[in-house]
């Protein structure tokens, strides 16, 4: 996976990045008061960066990382359980070189598969306000023009999935003029080259209650397989 000068220069920008005040504070203060299962671990705590194949075709577009999780790894979805269900799902299809991801130096690699997210910093209650996602969106913007193959983008979420619509629109990606409707399995084509796809997102509030069951969500990454097919 080799990454072009655009998009190291972009990583660069990224990683250093305190456009949000709140955001700074609370990812910081995870990273210093830790969680007692983690306590002996030395936190990531600062934005994350986006990870996987630059000639990807998949997309994936979470919300944000999650204070114990990408931002104490480092990584996109890497030591939390919903980054426990997108890894075993995206291994089942080919996707990724593992079915877990437990940290930046654990081997996973991507096949033909990106993931990032509308926010970057974790956010409290795992919510990002209006401005915070305004402040992170030239990142999803840009990583989009960088991504020229993507045609397949999986929103995990409401908040994902329309932070992903809103972006291919802008870069001129989107052909269609009103935002679809989210929901689980959702598909619409917005232009010849690309599909979005709604998914609910793998959180615990989701898989815990059954609203989202792996059978489902493995239908999600089995449609987008047959798609790049």
């Amino acid at each position: 996976m080799i990454k072009s000068p655009e998009l190291l220069r972009l990583e660069r920008k990224v990683v250093r990045c305190t456009l949000c005040p709140r955001l700074v504070r609370w990812r910081r203060e995870a990273a210093r008061v830790k969680t007692a299962r983690f306590a002996h671990e030395e936190y990531w705590g600062k934005p994350v960066l986006a990870f996987g194949d630059p000639g990807a075709r998949l997309l994936v577009v979470g919300l944000a990382p999650a204070a114990h999780g990408g931002n104490r790894t480092g990584r996109m979805f890497t030591g939390d359980r919903s980054g426990d269900w997108l890894y075993r799902a995206l291994h089942r299809f080919g996707f990724a070189s593992r079915p877990e991801s437990k940290g930046r130096d654990d081997g996973m690699k991507l096949a033909d598969c990106f993931i990032t997210a509308a926010a970057r910093c974790a956010p409290p209650l795992n919510k990002p306000d209006a401005r915070e996602f305004a402040n992170c969106r030239p990142y999803l913007l840009a990583e989009l023009r960088l991504l020229a193959r993507v045609s397949v983008v999986v929103g995990l979420g409401k908040l994902a999935f329309d932070a992903a619509f809103d972006a291919l629109k802008e870069t001129g990606r989107a052909a269609v003029a009103k935002r679809p409707a989210f929901g689980h399995g959702k598909e619409y084509r917005l232009s010849p080259e690309i599909v979005l796809i709604g998914s609910y997102h793998p959180s615990q509030q989701n898989t815990f209650t059954g609203r989202l069951t792996e059978p489902m969500f493995d239908a999600i990454f089995r449609r987008v397989r047959t798609l790049l097919q």
